[in-house]
């Protein structure tokens, strides 16, 4: 390529040469420039597709999360039944449980006051007109089963 200082040689004009190294010069730069836009556009659809990816990929990520937050909720929903259901039948048990209870004392105070009334019975005058059988056996307050306190078992309570 020739200088631009205007120092050549020969019978041929300056400018020609100039305008001739110009011209491909601005064939170059513009050959560039088409280069650099390709290269930005290609560049910018690559940027475009790995944004694209990614709001795919967070999509995808929001549906497995409603999903993972549905069965969650389900599953207390399941158990919030389930311990209901439970208290329920817990306060039915402590109400049977008082009632068994409250009828265990009633039925040990009835015991207590037949075993007082027998040692009185024993302890009265013989000659009443009542005769006690001498036999055990036959006086119905005197069965041990009677004579001993009623106790509740935990498998009393089991269905």
């Amino acid at each position: 390529m020739a200088s631009s200082s205007g120092a050549s040689s020969g019978s041929g004009s300056p400018q020609i040469q100039n305008s001739g190294s110009e011209e491909d010069l601005q064939v170059l730069m513009d050959q560039r420039k088409r280069k650099r836009m390709m290269s930005n556009r290609e560049s910018a659809r690559r940027s475009r597709m790995r944004k694209q990816k990614h709001l795919n990929d967070l999509m995808e990520q929001v549906a497995q999360l409603r999903e993972e937050n549905n069965q969650i909720n389900t599953s207390i929903h399941i158990t919030t039944q389930h311990f209901l259901n439970i208290e329920a039948e817990n306060s039915v048990l402590r109400a049977q449980a008082g009632e068994l209870t409250h009828r265990l004392q009633s039925l040990n105070e009835i015991i207590t006051v037949l075993n007082a009334g027998q040692v009185a019975f024993h302890c009265e005058d013989t000659s009443s007109s009542f005769i006690e059988p001498v036999d055990g056996f036959l006086n119905p307050l005197n069965m041990a089963y009677l004579n001993q306190p009623i106790m509740a078992s935990p498998d009393l309570f089991q269905y």
